[in-house]
């Protein structure tokens, strides 16, 4: 987990060159502001910032080379070195001096740290300059957590806010908000500010505060139409149209939800337990756990009938002119 790196951070703040690269953006504000914080007599306002898809690289290699000004060290941050990810053609702004930052890299400023950012998926490792920043560098993955993982942190979260959050209400807090880390972050501080600071976080109080997210409420209506509770699930569907969700958007979440109960279903007749399911289909445990719950668990032919139906209407919704949203609802109102 990236926490580790947040340790080898406070252990040596002086380090000359950062990459954090992945798509986790919570992630990657925490480790950038972790460095500026440890960084010795520098506060925020003193961090030089450029962005390499508006400014050329050799201004970042200038900044740090001059000798900082009234202080031991300076902090530059460089945003987007999309240079380290495959081309996209017509997509490149500026024509950087690679060989210049190769260069520089292996010899970097002994008065800066500098810190590149690719929020980027994927580096493209065949580049020599990815090679020679990734030898060069403390490279630093942001990734999106997940499963057990993702769990973890939600715990460490609480605790950091100084309430205690047990591993099952970690799991439905998840559920609940979803695996947004800057949401599940805003939220656990409105949990902690409620208790003041001390306690344990509770079900009911995450039902209290916590708003459902889109994706938990496309489950209750999946699960309710499923369960052939046409009233309920109408219900809810109304209300998801009421706070913005569009009829395509939930076809394509209530098709993903029915997919997911048809490879739990072959996977638990295959002897994998829980924890061996969520890792394979990298999903979070806790919808595993509701999946293998659901006492209305269909047969496989069921759900391979919904989701021939979703795909057809899925087509009529792409297809229309009319109301989108009667479509749907047609569909929730016709028998299973």
């Amino acid at each position: 987990m990236v926490s580790a790196a947040w340790k080898e951070i406070r252990k040596n703040p002086e380090q000359p060159i950062y990459l954090l690269t992945g798509t986790e953006s919570y992630l990657l504000q925490e480790t950038l502001a972790k460095i500026i914080s440890e960084s010795p007599g520098i506060e925020q306002h003193d961090v030089l910032n450029f962005d390499l898809e508006e400014t050329s690289v050799d201004r970042v290699i200038e900044e740090a080379d001059t000798l900082p000004f009234l202080q031991d060290r300076k902090v530059i941050v460089a945003k987007n070195a999309s240079f380290l990810k495959a081309k996209e053609r017509g997509k490149e702004k500026i024509e950087h001096p690679i060989d210049q930052l190769e260069a520089w890299l292996q010899d970097p400023s002994p008065t800066a740290t500098v810190i590149f950012t690719a929020p980027y998926e994927k580096l493209d490792s065949r580049k020599k300059i990815t090679k020679v920043m990734t030898s060069n560098a403390v490279v630093i993955e942001a990734n999106k957590l997940t499963g057990s993982d993702l769990t973890v942190w939600v715990q460490q979260q609480g605790a950091a806010f100084g309430v205690t959050i047990d591993r099952e209400i970690a799991d439905y807090l998840v559920e609940t908000t979803g695996e947004n880390m800057m949401q599940l972050s805003s939220e656990i501080e409105k949990l902690a500010a409620f208790l003041e600071g001390a306690g344990t976080v509770t079900k009911e109080i995450i039902d209290r505060l916590v708003p459902r997210s889109p994706e938990t409420e496309i489950f209750r209506l999946t699960d309710t139409y499923i369960a052939g509770n046409r009233a309920q699930t109408l219900a809810v569907y109304h209300d998801l149209l009421r706070s913005g969700e569009e009829p395509i958007a939930m076809t394509s979440l209530i098709a993903g939800q029915v997919r997911l109960m048809l490879h739990v279903g072959t996977l638990k007749k295959k002897g994998y337990h829980q924890q061996q399911i969520a890792s394979t289909l990298n999903v979070h445990p806790y919808r595993v756990k509701l999946v293998m719950n659901n006492r209305n668990s269909p047969s496989e032919q069921r759900l391979l009938r919904v989701l021939n139906e979703l795909a057809s209407i899925d087509l009529k919704l792409k297809s229309t002119s009319g109301s989108r949203e009667r479509v749907l609802e047609l569909f929730f109102m016709e028998k299973l």
